[in-house]
């Protein structure tokens, strides 16, 4: 399990870039770079981490998912996981 503080920083992250999508888009738009420079760093998408939701781990998430490797496996063997079951060949 990932600190509470890390999780929470990476939610305020989130919420600063649904926040200022908008204007960042138009600032793009105009080529206004100074602009873009004076919003806050964290309202870059890029600055977001792809976390669990159930563990908040930041490594080895499946998107498709937004679960961990750890989580997933657990899950997948367990039946809790709608077509997915383990792989025999």
């Amino acid at each position: 399990m990932a600190k509470q503080s890390v999780i929470a920083r990476n939610r305020k992250r989130q919420q600063l870039v649904e926040k200022y999508a908008k204007k960042r888009a138009e600032l793009k738009a105009r080529g206004d770079w100074e602009g873009l420079q004076r919003l806050p760093r964290n309202s870059s998408p890029v600055r977001v981490r792809s976390r669990c939701m159930v563990t908040g781990r930041g490594r080895g998430v499946l998107r498709k998912f937004g679960l961990c490797r750890n989580v997933f496996r657990q899950l997948a063997l367990e039946g809790k996981i709608p077509g997915i079951r383990k792989a025999s060949w």
